[in-house]
């Protein structure tokens, strides 16, 4: 394989590169950023953030491999980071953030506003289950959706996270127990039932 800096590329290859094989993959960014944060604008922000450095570090990404994998540990370490220096920080308030809340005269004023979760998997699953997944612990979520809607392989996850083979497997088996537990009642009334039970 080549690394991009052997060749001394110019920006228009550079431009061509971050085009064809890191744009493609901005709504599957978008998407996982979503899950990480629960907040449209924290996930717009590590979004751009993430392709921000990708464009800056593009001598690092060698030509052909797994673009996405790649992107996704990049904007997966910014959200770590930006979780560090937060915890760090005391907890700030947006004084007139409170005071246009409570002067609301419409309840009903985000009623307009797309759930991005509903939005994103609407075709894919139910409310149930985005539900589900929303709720478990960053760790458990972030392998079910890299593994089970994003793809990856194992291996992939875990150099996306920095963590053996073996704790993916484990966090994944865990992470789908948890799932099972949480949806037993929904999937009961689709007529699915557990196997074990007699």
């Amino acid at each position: 394989m080549l690394v991009i800096n052997e060749y001394n590329l110019t920006k228009k290859n550079h431009d061509q590169i971050f085009e064809e094989e890191f744009l493609p993959h901005a709504n599957a960014l978008k998407t996982f950023a979503y899950h990480l944060t629960y907040n449209e604008t924290d996930a717009d922000d590590l979004v751009q953030e993430t392709y921000l450095k990708s464009y800056r570090f593009i001598d690092k990404y060698i030509v052909g491999t797994n673009a996405k994998a790649w992107l996704f540990k990049i904007l997966k370490n910014e959200f770590i980071n930006r979780y560090r220096k937060k915890v760090k920080r005391p907890t700030a308030v947006d004084f007139e953030e409170i005071v246009s809340y409570h002067n609301q005269e419409d309840d009903n004023q985000y009623s307009s506003y797309v759930d991005l979760r509903v939005e994103l998997y609407q075709a894919m699953m139910g409310d149930e289950i985005t539900i589900a997944i929303n709720s478990l612990p960053v760790d458990f979520r972030t392998v079910i959706l890299l593994c089970d809607i994003e793809g990856f392989t194992y291996e992939e996850i875990s150099k996306i996270i920095d963590i053996p083979i073996g704790t993916v497997r484990s966090r994944l088996f865990r992470a789908r127990n948890m799932l099972k537990e949480k949806l037993k009642t929904y999937a009961a009334k689709f007529g699915y039932k557990d196997k074990r039970i007699k």
